[in-house]
């Protein structure tokens, strides 16, 4: 008998296992998604459904959302496991009202000792870590193009051809290619910056004139002059105030750009953290501070909303998923993210649990790929998702470099563990891409909402911003709510569910960045759909429970 029932229980626990077993092998079947409909909204909406259009359906609200509400229907009833959530980004205020309640902790950790409980490598590390440095400080960079000029200007700045030596002549030609793009990056910035160098000296000029430290729209009009070069002064500056744009508020857009250090050839960001940047052994560096700057860092904490605000809290909006954990990963300047910061973010996560990891970040140069493909890598070995906002910049990334990216050339993807998103409006019609967004047949996977997204921003407030930054972590909460209710199902499969579930769009859109140019929504992205939570969740119920 007690062998009996030891067979017995041997014989169940491998009917369970290959069960579990047959789901992670499966593949992942599409889905007919295609929604007749004649009369969506076409962009106009109402106030409050702005602030939670993404999570509308197009068939019953007339607005192409994701089906958020409807894929919460289904859930009634339905028990979900605790999903943990790296946000890779910017600083994260995790104070905010909305995301208080939401936050992982490492319990192995003992807040404020100085000491790495838990021989993790990180000190204090109970809400994420803080690769940036600093304590509270916002944290500026250059763009990666900035640096990679910066470190060649001593060996070639000011040299012609014939003065490089032959075994140089490639690393020089490559440099000439880089100041040109360098050059036409910038151009913009620095004509702004010429720009309000004068508008400033303006000021002076006819502060200096009427005997006043500052300057209204009504010492402006009291003006009474013949001289020519000070009623043109003045004209300018009248003509700017009828903008809107008052000194007060010149000052503060002034500032903003002396600030930026994008294009800074002598800026050090990394003074501040103390490691090698070049050096991805060098791992000892950062704090446990994940909020960074409250007054000048907002990004973090709205893509964090967007994933796992507090749902039902009668506060605020409602996130995309539940049963999930922030963890804040700071790793995303005000510039370009460095890849060392990138790969070990990715590698913390994944150490500390996170099963989906949100970034919204990007860049065209990537000088240590390698670094950031082996953590790609890391990641599947361990079963967890990467959620990637395409960028912004309207372009085609199947032919215009965007990184990180999971193909090296742009056509064979190394992981399958990777879901890169594309923004889309709310207008149903040829409008619906966002025209800020990037687009690809081959490095797009999907697309989400990602204009007008209202979200939590520092010191308990909310606002609306654009971006794929925004539409990705949309696609980051679908994915958490799969794993939380679906956790048989693996990041490959969650991936591949997202994008065959997805909303099928059939009919031409103009092409972002093309002036004119329309094309079929599915030649801008590998699915040719838009993520919708519901559709998701029934696939994967199918899948799991073969209902």
């Amino acid at each position: 008998m007690r062998i009996f029932k030891y067979t017995s229980l041997v014989a169940i626990a491998t009917l369970t296992l290959a069960s579990c077993s047959s789901v992670k092998n499966m593949a992942v079947p599409t889905m007919d998604t295609a929604v007749n409909i004649t009369s969506a909204k076409l962009g106009t909406v109402t106030e409050e459904q702005s602030k939670h259009w993404a999570h509308a359906d197009l068939a019953t609200d007339t607005i192409p959302g994701m089906s958020l509400e409807k894929a919460y229907e289904f859930l009634e009833g339905k028990k979900g496991t605790t999903v943990i959530v790296g946000v890779v980004d910017s600083g994260i205020d995790i104070e905010h009202e909305d995301l208080k309640d939401v936050l992982w902790m490492n319990t192995k950790e003992i807040a404020g000792n100085g000491i790495d409980d838990d021989k993790n490598g990180y000190i204090d590390d109970i809400y994420g870590w803080n690769f940036l440095g600093g304590n509270g400080v916002a944290a500026p960079e250059q763009l990666e193009i900035t640096r990679i000029v910066a470190k060649l200007n001593p060996r070639f700045e000011g040299k012609t051809i014939e003065e490089i030596s032959t075994e140089d002549k490639a690393d020089f030609e490559k440099y000439q290619e880089y100041v040109k793009a360098y050059e036409a990056s910038g151009s913009r910035h620095f004509s702004t910056l010429e720009r309000l160098v004068e508008i400033e000296k303006t000021f002076n000029a006819v502060k200096k004139h009427i005997g006043k430290s500052t300057l209204s729209l009504n010492d402006l009009n009291a003006i009474q002059t013949e001289d020519e070069t000070l009623k043109g002064q003045v004209q300018g500056l009248t003509a700017l105030y009828g903008r809107g744009l008052d000194e007060e508020q010149f000052n503060e857009y002034y500032e903003t750009q002396k600030k930026n250090k994008n294009y800074d050839f002598t800026f050090d960001g990394r003074a501040i953290v103390g490691d090698n940047p070049e050096d991805i052994n060098d791992v000892v560096y950062g704090n446990g501070n994940v909020i960074g700057s409250k007054d000048e860092e907002s990004h973090g904490t709205h893509v964090a909303g967007i994933i796992l605000a507090t749902r039902n809290n009668g506060v605020g909006m409602n996130g995309v998923a539940t049963n999930a954990k922030l963890m804040s990963v700071r790793a995303v300047p005000d510039g370009d993210e460095r890849d060392k910061d990138v790969a070990l973010a990715i590698r913390y996560a994944v150490d500390n649990g996170a099963k989906v990891i949100n970034m919204s970040f990007g860049k065209n140069y990537s000088p240590n790929k390698e670094w950031v493909f082996d953590a790609f890598k890391y990641a599947e070995k361990h079963d967890v998702l990467l959620v990637h906002a395409a960028g912004n910049d309207s372009k085609d990334i199947d032919v215009k470099p965007n990184w990180p990216n999971d193909s090296a050339d742009k056509v064979v993807e190394y992981v399958d563990n990777v879901l890169t998103v594309g923004a889309m409006s709310l207008n149903h019609d040829e409008n619906l891409p966002a025209n800020f967004s990037n687009y690809g047949k081959t490095n797009v996977d999907v697309f989400a909402p990602g204009v007008q997204i209202y979200s939590t921003v520092p010191k308990n407030e909310y606002a609306k911003y654009n971006g794929t930054s925004m539409a990705s972590p949309e696609v980051a909460g679908v994915a958490t709510l799969v794993r939380s209710y679906y956790p048989q199902l693996s990041a490959s499969q969650v991936k591949h569910i997202i994008m065959n579930s997805g909303t099928k769009i059939d009919m031409e859109v103009l092409v972002p960045g093309e002036k004119g140019k329309k094309a079929y929504f599915s030649a801008l992205s590998i699915s040719g759909k838009v993520a919708n939570a519901y559709n998701a969740l029934l696939l994967a119920d199918k899948m799991v429970n073969g209902k």
